[in-house]
């Protein structure tokens, strides 16, 4: 077995339950909150279409893509090394989500009303069900991807991964970042907000350097 993948594994098992239950109830826990904020905050500001949003086809293909965050997310939280880093990345989460929680409330903020093609049934309706336009700026979706990538681009380093496995994490949240806008769920606004969330928290979360993997 290759060191990279040993060292990977070796940060997979430690703190596993931990990293399982915390994982678990912090995903749970957002969605009432998130859903909450949306049906109770005020009349939302739609936001304005940019020549950009125009050029981008509607791929409903792309929707599980776009619901592959959820799995990518854990990723730095499987691989953490150690509570410090483990909590590093979760605190960054916490505070990104609250921020981006405040400004919904008190800012809210909605993409236009596309007209999309949805067959009944399928998982894109439901999305569009439960998940309306409202809560738009910052992209909570965009922000998640961005950090995630930075904080998994950190540890595949750490470990000396191949540059292949580098360059699938970039493409992974570069695609999830594109699909936002693909399934008509964000605008370009909305992307560049969480963008620049996403890479703050990146930025701001970074350990000193010598940490061994």
């Amino acid at each position: 077995m290759p060191p990279w993948l040993t060292a990977l594994w070796k940060r997979s098992i430690t703190l596993f339950p931990l990293k399982l239950v915390g994982n678990t109830v912090a995903t749970l826990g957002f969605f009432p909150l998130y859903f909450w904020i949306m049906k109770n905050a005020g009349q939302a500001w739609v936001l304005p279409l940019t020549p950009i949003d125009r050029l981008v086809a509607f791929w409903p293909w792309l929707l599980p893509v776009y619901l592959s965050l959820w799995g990518y997310i854990a990723l730095p939280v499987l691989l953490a090394r150690d509570m410090r880093e483990l909590q590093g990345f979760s605190l960054g989460c916490a505070t990104m989500t609250l921020l981006a929680l405040l400004v919904f409330w008190f800012m809210p903020t909605a993409i236009p009303n596309f007209v999309v093609e949805t067959t009944p049934g399928t998982s894109l309706q439901f999305l569009k069900m439960v998940d309306s336009a409202g809560n738009a700026f910052p992209s909570l979706h965009v922000s998640f991807s961005v950090f995630t990538c930075v904080a998994l681009a950190r540890q595949l380093r750490a470990v000396g991964a191949p540059a292949w496995l580098r360059v699938a994490n970039v493409a992974w949240a570069a695609g999830i970042v594109y699909s936002t806008m693909a399934v008509r769920q964000h605008v370009l606004i909305d992307v560049l907000g969480g963008f620049a969330l996403g890479v703050a928290f990146g930025i701001a979360t970074r350990q000193r350097p010598g940490a061994q993997a």
